[in-house]
Parts: structure tokens; C-alpha cells; sequence
């Protein structure tokens, strides 16, 4: 399990496969290879995988109390990337990480060959209010005591005791303030784009997730039937083929912008 020292952190990953480079940004809680547990075998047939622990999960220890935004992640993000001498790279990210995978497009559009984005909108609500609720750590411990132990076991085990505790709610006050992107800046992310979702997800709305594929300057939209947010997960067989068929129809294009960036940004 490998460790990397960027934007002042020691980031903890996972790597596996062969091929391009494909960065994997989990969501929150979790980790990369839990997110993306049902995606990591078949793409890993065709791209050398990268998973890094986001600040605050996993090896990549961070204490909430010290603050959390996602403009932090998009640094992140930036420093590991750099770190690994990865000019181009394809990049996906679920929930949280699809907001560090959004902003860093935003900020870097001419390093990505292709984006995914699941489970994620850019406007605020209903994602704000639902995180609010999901992450209050009373309810986590009253309600739902086997997350709870969990959280004990994956997040508290490496960053300390407490740490989930601090983590969600400032996750979640972090939620409620992000700044919306504007169309000039969702129209700037060139690379191709596929939007996921589940017709059923409260966080983001199916009508949310169709207007971001359609304010990129070329993005498609799959939206699974009978899921929730959990898209990857509930979903899996159909994930896959979505995910199959995009990056199949979109290698040319991935191939020329990889062309078009050979260095890694000074």
C-alpha cells in the first residue's frame, strides 16, 4: 500500500492494472476500493488504476477539526497527481470525489483525456440538506449502529479516536456553502464527460444530473433504473457497460488530448 508525499499530505493509494492512467476518486466515508468495488476488476484489464485515500480516510490521515473543503481535495488531487508525473490522465470520481474530479476539470481541463462523474450534481439541494441529515453523527449512533461501527473500525482505526465524528458534520457544513459553479466554468471542461446517476437518488435529482451532462462541452448522461445513490454499487452489470462503452467510443479523443499535454505542469 504505497504512500506519496503531495500538497502536505502523505497520501495514502491503491494501484493496480495496466494501461492509461486512470485516477479514482472515492465518496465520503469510504474508500476507492469500496466505491468502486464492482468496477476495479474489468477496468483494470485496460488502465493502470490509481486510488487515492481522500484527507481524513484511509492511510491519508487529516483531522477534521483543523477544517475541510472541497477545494482542498481539488489540491489534493493536484499535488498527487503531479507527485506521480501524470500530465494526462483519465479521472473519475463518486459523490465526494465526483466533486474534486468537477473542480479539478474546472481548473485543469487540458489534463484530462476523459471525466466521469456519479452521483453528483452542482447545485446545493437537495445535496446539502440530505447530507445535513445523513451525516449527523447522533442520529449515525442511535439510528443506524452498524454504520457506526464501521466508521469506528475503517476512519477511527487510522486517524484516531473520534475522527468520524469530527469528519461528517464538517463534510456536511462544507456541502452547504460550496460554491456553485457557473455555465461559463461547466462549459470550459472540454475532455469527454459521462454524468451517473440513479433514478432514485436524493441527493441529485435525475433533472440535475442531465443539465451538468449538458452544460460540458461534450457530455452523455446514464441514469440507472431502481437505484439510489449508490449507483456503481446497485448497479453494477449496467455501470459497467456504460462505463465500457464510453471509454470505447471516446479512445481517439483520449488518445489526441494525451498528444496534446506531454508534461507535467510547472
Amino acid at each position: 500500500m504505497p504512500m506519496i508525499r503531495a500538497n502536505g499530505l502523505e497520501i495514502g493509494y491503491d494501484v493496480t492494472g495496466a494501461g492509461p492512467p486512470l485516477v479514482m476518486l472515492h465518496g465520503a466515508t469510504t474508500s476507492g476500493r469500496e466505491t468502486f468495488a464492482a468496477q476495479l476488476t474489468p477496468l483494470a484489464t485496460a488502465f493502470r488504476l490509481y486510488l487515492p485515500d481522500a484527507r481524513g480516510h484511509g492511510r491519508t490521515r487529516w483531522d477534521a477539526a483543523d477544517g475541510f473543503q472541497a477545494g482542498w481535495l481539488v489540491d489534493d488531487l493536484t499535488g498527487f497527481v503531479d507527485a506521480l508525473g501524470l500530465a494526462t490522465f483519465h479521472l473519475a470520481g463518486y459523490s465526494m470525489g465526483g466533486v474534486t474530479a468537477i473542480g479539478f476539470a474546472i481548473a485543469a481541463p487540458e489534463r484530462l483525456r476523459t471525466l466521469v462523474v456519479a452521483g453528483v450534481s452542482v447545485e446545493r439541494e437537495p445535496r446539502a440538506s440530505v447530507t445535513r441529515r445523513l451525516m449527523d453523527p447522533a442520529r449515525i449512533r442511535r439510528s443506524d449502529p452498524a454504520w457506526a461501527a464501521s466508521l469506528d473500525r475503517t476512519i477511527d482505526a487510522v486517524q484516531g479516536p473520534g475522527a468520524w465524528e469530527r469528519l461528517l458534520p464538517a463534510i456536511a457544513e462544507d456541502v452547504a456553502v460550496q460554491r456553485e459553479p457557473s455555465a461559463r466554468e461547466l462549459r470550459a471542461i472540454t475532455p469527454p464527460t459521462l454524468v451517473m446517476c440513479g433514478d432514485r437518488d436524493p441527493l441529485v435529482p435525475v433533472g440535475q444530473a442531465w443539465g451538468l451532462s449538458r452544460q460540458v462541452r461534450d457530455g452523455r448522461l446514464f441514469v440507472a433504473p431502481d437505484s439510489g445513490h449508490d449507483v456503481l454499487i446497485a448497479r453494477p452489470e449496467l455501470a459497467n457497460a456504460a462505463l465500457h462503452d464510453f471509454y470505447r467510443s471516446t479512445a481517439s479523443v483520449a488518445r489526441t488530448r494525451a498528444d496534446a499535454v506531454t508534461e507535467v505542469p510547472r
